[in-house]
């Protein structure tokens, strides 16, 4: 009896050992803020096309930025996951298109709400990760204080 309980407790044990371990707790946050960022990305580079051309710069150098915050949060995520990212960049296709192009304001509001998810989700990481967002937070809103001021 004692030795069909040991063989059962390895078979769970060895069970338990094939099965793909819990995500890490702070990824659902990086991968939030990677969304944001890409987003925000798009959305900076989207409103470039049609903006004056006094603002197209700023909001290049905004669309570029998010890219870079992207890619960071990208390599984070991997490194903590020790896989690649699945979340991909790739845009998406619709029938109807947008009534009215993205503006600065748009990129403005964005900035705002990224910063403040950022910001909020910093104070509640440790090490790196919270050094990351926080640099991330610091960005954002230099690009609506700043940058599109």
């Amino acid at each position: 009896m004692l030795l069909g309980t040991a063989a059962l407790a390895a078979l769970g044990a060895t069970a338990a050992a094939c099965g793909k371990p819990p995500p890490p707790p702070d990824l659902d946050d990086l991968m939030a803020q990677l969304d944001m960022a890409r987003s925000d990305s798009r959305l900076a580079s989207d409103a470039a096309t049609t903006a004056n051309p006094a603002m197209r710069p700023a909001l290049a150098a905004v669309s570029s930025e998010r890219s870079k915050h992207a890619e960071a949060l990208s390599d984070e995520i991997a490194r903590m996951t020790g896989e690649p990212t699945t979340s991909s960049p790739t845009p998406t296709t619709t029938s109807v298109q947008q009534a009215t192009p993205p503006t600065a304001k748009d990129v403005i509001a964005a900035l705002r709400t990224s910063a403040d998810s950022a910001a909020k989700t910093a104070t509640q990481l440790s090490g790196y990760r919270a050094g990351l967002l926080g640099s991330i937070a610091a960005s954002c809103t230099a690009g609506y204080t700043v940058a599109l001021a």
